[in-house]
């Protein structure tokens, strides 16, 4: 009766990807920093902080890249082993990202162990390891800390072949942008945290794992691509185009929308990291666009889809890579 009882997003203040820190503050807290050279290492850095990708790579002997990242957060639903599914995928994205596989994960869990039962942080373990069992990835253990909020998620090892790794930073004018899942999770996740109602196609779209999409994507040859998370789609985009010197040209009436995504929108519940990733590309772009839809095209998605310069079967292309022009970002 607890599990039922208890509803695990009104013990954080934020919730999911939305949670995170605002990606023009961390851009000034990462400015300038980068990793003293280690003596003698056993690899190569392939990929590191420069454009901030979605995991750092590094080559081994034998040509092997390992794919290695990290990502926890607060609860974004109530029920706590669907947390621990969307947290797993969620973390495992960000190998998928890179056109890797995961090999193993380690559970990151932080519980208010005072306020809620260890019943509660089971089920989010299991949910954990379900998800990664269907990745086919190991969990081998992990590290927890007493929090006063709930927190969790996975740190993973992947591997992926150096030359077919898809990076942010590989975009060239005449590709197309293609998004492998619709957006709305943070806005359905608000209204699921303010309300209590559920919705089932926003679990079923935040569980579902990037695998197939990412295989897809390196059979076909692409070599640029990012997960959308906590940035939302346009910030995501702005990162991509940046690091690539193109502009990313969006069709707005292209990008899918989870039912029920607008009406949250109209309704109030967008969260404060959406309206911040709005903020952070505003001076970036150009657009058509009105503000509700926006605010979509920001919103903070919690293991959201690969966005993909390149075509997939199936997946609805939602823009374009051009020359660089004035503005990073163009709204049509």
């Amino acid at each position: 009766m607890i599990l039922i009882m208890l509803r695990l997003t009104q013990y954080a203040r934020g919730g999911g990807c939305a949670c995170k820190i605002p990606p023009g503050e961390l851009e000034d807290v990462l400015a300038g920093m980068g990793a003293t050279a280690p003596e003698d290492p056993l690899g190569e850095l392939v990929v590191g902080l420069e454009t901030g990708d979605d995991a750092a790579v590094v080559r081994i002997e034998g040509g092997t890249a390992v794919v290695s990242t990290a990502d926890f957060f607060t609860p974004v639903v109530d029920d706590p082993f669907d947390w621990g599914r969307i947290a797993a995928a969620n973390a495992l994205s960000d190998v998928y990202a890179m056109g890797g596989r995961p090999l193993m994960a380690l559970n990151l869990l932080c519980w208010p162990r005072d306020t809620l039962p260890y019943d509660l942080a089971r089920e989010v373990l299991r949910g954990g390891a379900d998800v990664a069992a269907l990745a086919g990835c190991h969990v081998a253990g992990g590290h927890s800390v007493v929090d006063a909020e709930p927190k969790y998620g996975m740190a993973v090892t992947g591997l992926a072949d150096p030359g077919r790794l898809m990076r942010n930073d590989g975009g060239r004018p005449g590709l197309p942008l293609s998004l492998t899942k619709p957006l709305g999770l943070g806005v359905l996740n608000n209204r699921h945290k303010a309300t209590g109602e559920v919705f089932p196609q926003a679990v079923a779209t935040m569980t579902r794992l990037n695998a197939d999409a990412s295989e897809a994507a390196v059979r076909a040859g692409v070599r640029c691509a990012t997960d959308v998370t906590g940035f939302g789609l346009l910030g995501h985009l702005f990162k991509l185009a940046r690091a690539s010197n193109v502009t990313a040209v969006l069709d707005r009436t292209a990008v899918p929308l989870l039912e029920g995504a607008r009406e949250a929108v109209r309704d109030g519940f967008v969260p404060g990291g959406s309206r911040r990733n709005l903020g952070w590309v505003a001076g970036h772009l150009t657009s058509e666009a009105d503000e509700e839809t926006m605010l979509l095209l920001a919103d903070a998605q919690t293991s959201g889809g690969l966005l993909i310069a390149g075509e997939l079967p199936g997946v609805p292309v939602i823009g374009e890579l051009v020359p660089r022009g004035e503005h990073t970002v163009v709204v049509r």
